[in-house]
C-alpha cells in the first residue's frame, strides 16, 4: 500500500506587519519563515537583521507590506544594552572567545554618565569584523572567522540619547538611541576603552523600530498558541504597511487622481508646501502607496501598493 502524505497547505495572500519580540538564539530569518509559516503566508521579509543572541523588535512584513521594507532600514532604533566590563571577545559578544581582561576602573555613576555623554551626536564608527558588511564579495564574518582581519573604513553614525541605566561592578547598563547602521557592540567597545577598560556586550534588547512601539510586539510562544487556537484573529493583529511610514506627510487626492496614481501616472498632489516622499491616500483613507511630489506640485508614484478599500 502507498504511503500517502500529509496534503500541504497552499500559501495565502497576507498583507501586514507583525512586530515580532525575537528569542535569543534565533537569527532573524529563521524567526521570519516560522512567523511566516504560522500565517501561512506567501510573501515575507524582515527588515534589518538582529544579531541571534540578541533580543527584541523585529519587524516582519508581508505580502503588500514588503514594499516598507526598505524605509524602515533607515529608521531609527532604540536599544537596551548590558555591557560586561572587564572582558573582551573576538566577536564584541557573549557568543565570542575571551581575548582580553583588564580592571574595571572604580568611577561613579556620575562619572560613567558623563562618559556616555561623550557619543551622544554625530560621528564616525569602524564596523566590526564580526558583521555582515562585504568586503570584495565577502561577507566580514566570514574572513574573521578566518582569523583574518581587513581594513574598514568608518561610517557616519548618529547617538540621539544615551540614558543611565544601572551600574554595579563589572555590570553597565544603559539604553541608547541611534541612528541605523550603529553597531551597539563596538559603541560598548569604544564606551569600554574611553574608560580606560575592555568590555563585550552581554545582552542587547531592541525596544523600537521608527515609529513602532515596544507594547506592540509578540513573543513566539504567543503567536503559536493563537495560530493553532485561530489563525485568522492572529493575521486580524498585523498592522496596516502605513504604520511604518508615520514618518512621511500625508497627501490625500481624489477618486480620479488615485486611479491615474495607481496606474504609474503623475498626479496634481494639492499640497501647497509638501515636498519629498509622502504617503499617498485615496478615497475613504484608503492607502496607495508612496509618492514623491516636486517642486511644480507633481506627485509622482515610488511604491504602488493594492490594499483594499476601507468602508466608509
Amino acid at each position: 500500500m502507498p504511503v500517502t502524505s500529509k496534503k500541504r497547505r497552499h500559501a495565502e495572500a497576507v498583507d501586514g506587519i507583525l512586530l515580532l519580540n525575537k528569542p535569543s538564539g534565533m537569527t532573524s530569518n529563521r524567526a521570519l519563515q516560522v512567523v511566516k509559516r504560522l500565517l501561512n503566508a506567501k510573501k515575507a521579509g524582515h527588515t534589518g537583521s538582529l544579531d541571534p543572541a540578541a533580543t527584541g523588535m523585529l519587524p516582519l512584513c508581508f505580502g503588500e507590506a514588503t514594499k516598507v521594507c526598505a524605509y524602515l532600514l533607515e529608521a531609527d532604533k532604540t536599544y537596551r544594552v548590558t555591557a560586561k566590563l572587564g572582558e573582551a571577545t573576538d566577536t564584541g559578544d557573549a557568543d565570542g572567545t575571551r581575548t582580553g581582561d583588564a580592571a574595571v576602573p572604580d568611577l561613579t555613576t556620575d562619572e560613567w554618565d558623563a562618559i556616555l555623554q561623550e557619543f551622544v551626536g554625530a560621528s564616525t564608527q569602524i564596523p566590526p569584523m564580526y558583521s555582515a558588511l562585504k568586503k570584495d564579495g565577502k561577507r566580514l564574518y566570514e574572513l574573521a572567522r578566518k582569523g583574518e582581519t581587513v581594513e574598514r573604513q568608518p561610517r557616519p553614525i548618529r547617538i540621539d540619547e544615551i540614558r543611565l541605566l544601572e551600574q554595579a561592578g563589572s555590570r553597565l547598563v544603559f539604553r541608547v538611541s541611534c541612528s541605523k547602521g550603529t553597531y551597539v557592540r563596538t559603541l560598548v567597545e569604544d564606551i569600554a576603552r574611553r574608560a580606560g577598560t575592555v568590555a563585550h556586550t552581554a545582552r542587547l534588547h531592541r525596544e523600537t523600530v521608527g515609529a513602532f512601539r515596544s507594547e506592540d510586539m509578540l513573543d513566539l510562544e504567543s503567536l503559536e498558541a493563537a495560530a493553532v487556537a485561530d489563525a485568522a484573529a492572529l493575521r486580524e493583529r498585523l498592522l496596516p504597511a502605513d504604520v511604518a511610514l508615520q514618518g512621511m506627510a500625508a497627501v490625500a487626492i481624489d477618486a480620479a487622481a488615485g486611479s491615474k496614481f495607481s496606474g504609474g501616472q503623475a498626479v496634481a498632489a494639492g499640497a501647497p508646501g509638501i515636498q519629498g516622499l509622502v504617503r499617498v491616500y485615496g478615497r475613504n483613507q484608503q492607502f496607495l502607496g508612496v509618492g514623491e511630489v516636486a517642486e511644480d506640485g507633481r506627485l509622482a508614484p515610488r511604491r504602488v501598493f493594492l490594499t483594499q478599500e476601507k468602508t466608509p
